[in-house]
């Protein structure tokens, strides 16, 4: 892993093999992760280029404001513990852009990674356009599940849907976690705007998975095609602790209420690959499940004591947390820190309810981080603000009590980063 302190992004480094070793990834991030583009054309673009290697194998898209990547990560490993090679893309990334690509149980190497989007690049400029960061990923993953030979690919949405550049795919089968309030300046101001952007995934006469808290009707009202509607049906908790949850006499180590809607929905996935003649064992499938880990979602830093992260980053996602430490009746010592472009206010107003032992600040160097005022007007508090050096060096002393980072997944990467840590699934 990469050393502590040196903030590299890129713990694939770890045997002191340079940068500039690996050009393309090199190249990559020059292009930054914020850029968005609305609209199909390059990606379009680049799949026509590179012989449509989303056409070697079915896949999976799954929208949802939150929920997305537990959803997947279910999934993915139900499907791998029924004997299918499976592929995964997911995003955003904690650490390095490596994790934004599963294969059968392992992230991609960083070199093959690398050789991937040099195919990416020159695409791009045979192509004459100008991709962005998500779209090359997206066409690195497509190439190595065509290369890997996968039997199913699992492919998270980046934003909305409609012009997200993973709608360029023709899916088998599509999912919609949820519908709530995020990205209001590109999808509209109101869940319906929202959902219609949505739920452009949606292919006519397949089949659509819905989320055990969406209402079918109002789905069906926002619809541009027909797809074939399957509402999950809801799990009920047996129990449920801070660390895990039962249900139906199984363990999930995903932890928390929502994380049992998002394995709801995982299951009706599974119903319907079976229906249409996936070879997934029920028993298999419930075995992938136990051993699902998704790092960053209400998850312990190893090696730190007591120490939980969440990248709850919207006011659905602060509403789940909260709800989840008021059934555990756990107080802990908050950290927050958040991009400025969220609903700050709402996002603080949901997790001051779980009253919170302590509340501590953190503001990362990215310009996109919310200004220390931005964050203490919010809260109403003249709180103590940290930088990630300083919040790694707080983190990493013994404390009493939880200590919950939550906010945003971006703040969660610049931790791992500077504490060297790897995330794995």
């Amino acid at each position: 892993m990469a050393a502590p302190g040196t903030g590299s992004p890129f713990p694939f480094m770890q045997e002191g093999v340079p940068l500039s070793e690996f050009p393309y990834l090199q190249r990559l991030e020059s292009r930054g992760h914020w850029g968005i583009k609305m609209g199909l054309a390059n990606p379009q673009a680049m799949l026509d280029g590179l012989g449509h290697p989303e056409r070697g194998f079915p896949c999976i898209l799954i929208a949802g404001t939150n929920g997305k990547g537990s959803t997947g990560a279910f999934l993915a490993q139900a499907l791998k513990a029924a004997g299918l090679t499976v592929g995964w893309t997911t995003s955003p990334h904690l650490v390095a852009p490596t994790e934004r690509i599963w294969i059968d149980g392992h992230y991609i190497g960083a070199s093959t990674l690398d050789l991937l989007l040099c195919e990416a690049f020159d695409c791009e400029v045979r192509a004459g356009i100008k991709a962005t960061y998500f779209e090359l990923m997206i066409t690195a993953a497509l190439l190595a599940f065509r290369m890997t030979g996968v039997e199913v690919a699992i492919i998270e949405v980046g934003m909305g849907g409609r012009w997200d550049a993973t709608n360029a795919l023709d899916p088998l089968l599509t999912v919609l976690t949820n519908v709530g309030l995020d990205h209001t300046k590109y999808l509209g101001p109101t869940r319906e705007a929202i959902g219609r952007e949505k739920l452009c995934t949606a292919r006519q006469g397949r089949p659509l998975v819905l989320g055990p808290t969406l209402d079918p009707t109002w789905v069906w009202s926002l619809l541009e095609c027909r797809p074939e509607l399957h509402p999950a049906p809801a799990l009920q908790a047996e129990e449920i602790w801070w660390d895990h949850s039962l249900t139906q006499g199984r363990r999930v180590g995903l932890p928390g209420a929502h994380q049992l809607e998002n394995l709801a929905t995982a299951l009706e996935v599974l119903r319907q690959l079976r229906h249409i003649g996936f070879p997934v064992p029920e028993e298999q499938a419930w075995e992938g499940i136990a051993r699902t880990r998704w790092p960053g979602r209400l998850w312990p830093i190893p090696g730190c004591e007591n120490v939980w992260l969440d990248g709850a980053h919207n006011p659905d996602g602060a509403h789940v947390l909260t709800r989840h430490a008021l059934t555990c009746e756990v107080r802990p010592h908050l950290f927050f820190g958040a991009m400025a472009d969220k609903d700050l206010a709402q996002m603080t107003a949901t997790l001051e309810a779980m009253d919170p032992r302590s509340v501590t600040l953190i503001k990362g160097e990215n310009e996109r981080y919310a200004t220390a005022e931005a964050m203490r007007n919010a809260w109403g508090e003249d709180l103590p603000v940290l930088s990630i050096p300083e919040a790694v060096e707080c983190l990493e002393e013994r404390g009493e009590g939880i200590r919950l980072v939550t906010g945003s997944l971006f703040l969660l990467g610049d931790l791992l980063r500077e504490m060297g840590v790897v995330p794995q699934t």
